[in-house]
């Protein structure tokens, strides 16, 4: 008589986007799964903050590509409208520059689009805009499969992913031109070539280091976007409540402070509290600097590259407030553009100080297409990039209140006035988000996306530790919601894979189509 065989226990570090989609998918395939979070709720970087009574989201507030999710839920039997309440957004986002009266609206129809950027600026740019979007429609098409829903490539199997006609794509973009350097190519108005140049940002990149096929990011937005009723913080609720309903064991309030190893293989966890937990395997749902800086233990961290301080992406500034406004007819998306762009990214990158003349993204998120239902206090996230050295410079109070007098001058030269008092507003600075995501030293989005090479530096699903994995936004495919979520996926599929569960192949690929446009 065969003895059965024990069921795989694995132990998911992190209760961001990443874990909970890895552990969801995990524990549906029958493993015995535990989700370990320090914090006391799920959500990682996708975070409420109370303030004046009110929780106002001050993480990601932009919700795209739901068909990683759509996916993932068709295979436990259930929707995203099942767990969510969502609401397509027609106005993407509206744009101010700096002491201009002229703003300008991008919408989920790209033929509004055009005519916004025609009576903006010119008839000739919203041809060029109408171009840019055929370009960017198939750069998306052209790199969804070999990149975004596939395992970490190398450059031999991109090339034989990506084929004859996928090369011809990327070659006819000029594979390595800066965005910026594209956008001039494809824009002659300045300012356009500013507003599309901070898709770049969407990765805490600059324009002018990041590759040109970051262009990629304004198609995601076209394929849709969405507002959740409740705040961007119910995706993960919804998500930690289906992943306890299918069998995860989640614990709260506890921080992972080793991942211990046996023979050079993951044995298990220590949680802060002394406690061990064995485990078969482990995924790291964290910053993967964290793990090469020994934080996590130091039989592990030869195992993973160091990530150093000129490497990081962006970190930001954050003021999450409950005010009264009046002046800008703001939808929920808002940016206010500086009139030296390159300047901010200079100070950021290369001064490594808090702009002196930051753009300003400005998340209303009591507001839809029409405005505000009815006049009175409502949430405002207020966010200006940062540099990344949160672990290393703690910036001060004459810094600080520079930089945010700068911010609000500047969005009330575009008409925007704010109204808030001390007991209204609760600040978040570089320094916060590197006590708040160990490793990272505040850096929001792992690497920083510079470099036609860069697709290949973030770490992949299967770490050099056998039975340690890895998932989150510092890991390919990269950061933003749906990304990391798609990292939790792909390590899901490859610890399936090393069990024997799934077919080997090649490379793990995620099935399914591709977004509905």
């Amino acid at each position: 008589m065969h003895k059965s065989k024990r069921t795989p226990r694995v132990v998911v570090v992190g209760a961001g986007i990443g874990g909970l989609v890895s552990a969801l998918v995990l524990a549906h395939r029958g493993l015995d799964v535990t989700l370990v979070e320090s914090a006391s709720q799920p959500g990682g970087k996708i975070r409420q903050v109370l303030v004046d009574g009110v929780g106002v989201d001050s993480g990601p507030t932009v919700f795209t590509m739901r068909w990683v999710l759509d996916q993932m839920l068709e295979t436990l039997g259930t929707s995203l409208e099942d767990i969510l309440q969502l609401e397509p957004i027609d106005v993407l986002a509206r744009h101010a520059w700096d002491a201009s009266p002229q703003r300008l609206d991008l919408y989920s129809d790209t033929a509004r689009t055009a005519d916004a950027i025609a009576q903006f600026s010119s008839p000739q740019e919203a041809r060029r805009f109408l171009n840019f979007c055929q370009q960017t429609q198939r750069l998306y098409d052209t790199l969804e499969k070999p990149y975004i829903r596939s395992q970490r490539p190398s450059l031999v199997s991109m090339v034989s992913d990506l084929g004859f006609s996928g090369m011809a794509t990327l070659t006819g973009l000029g594979p390595f031109a800066t965005l910026w350097q594209s956008l001039g190519r494809h824009f002659h108005d300045p300012r356009l070539q500013q507003l599309f140049g901070r898709y770049a940002t969407y990765c805490g990149s600059s324009p002018w280091s990041a590759p040109a096929t970051l262009m990629l990011v304004a198609q995601v937005e076209l394929d849709g976007v969405w507002s959740v009723k409740g705040g961007m913080f119910q995706v993960a609720s919804a998500l930690s409540k289906l992943g306890e309903t299918h069998g995860v064991k989640s614990r709260y309030g506890v921080a992972c402070s080793q991942i211990l190893t046996s023979q050079g293989k993951v044995c298990g966890v220590q949680l802060s509290s002394g406690e061990h937990i064995e485990a078969d395997h482990v995924i790291f749902n964290g910053d993967v600097a964290a793990l090469a800086s020994g934080m996590l233990g130091s039989s592990i961290s030869t195992s993973f590259e160091p990530v150093p301080p000129n490497l990081r992406s962006l970190s930001a500034m954050t003021l999450s407030m409950h005010a009264k406004t009046s002046g800008f007819p703001l939808v929920r998306h808002n940016v206010f553009f500086n009139q030296d762009y390159q300047a901010e990214f200079e100070d950021i990158f290369h001064k490594r100080q808090l702009p002196s003349q930051g753009t300003v993204y400005v998340c209303a998120q009591d507001r839809n297409d029409t405005g505000l239902a009815e006049p009175a206090l409502e949430r405002i996230l207020c966010l200006v990039n940062a540099p990344p050295d949160g672990d290393i410079h703690s910036f001060n109070t004459s810094e600080i209140q520079a930089c945010e007098s700068s911010s609000m001058a500047l969005m009330r030269r575009c008409g925007l006035e704010i109204e808030v008092t001390p007991q209204q507003v609760v600040r978040t600075l570089p320094q916060d988000f590197a006590r708040l995501f160990p490793g990272s030293g505040g850096a929001l989005y792992g690497q920083a996306t510079h470099g036609w090479m860069s697709a290949f530096r973030r770490p992949s699903a299967r770490s050099k530790v056998p039975g340690l994995y890895t998932a989150g936004g510092s890991v390919h495919p990269g950061p933003g919601v749906p990304m990391a979520a798609m990292s939790g996926r792909l390590a899901a599929a490859t610890l399936m894979e090393d069990l024997g569960l799934t077919k080997p192949s090649r490379r793990v690929v995620i099935s399914g189509g591709m977004s509905m446009r």
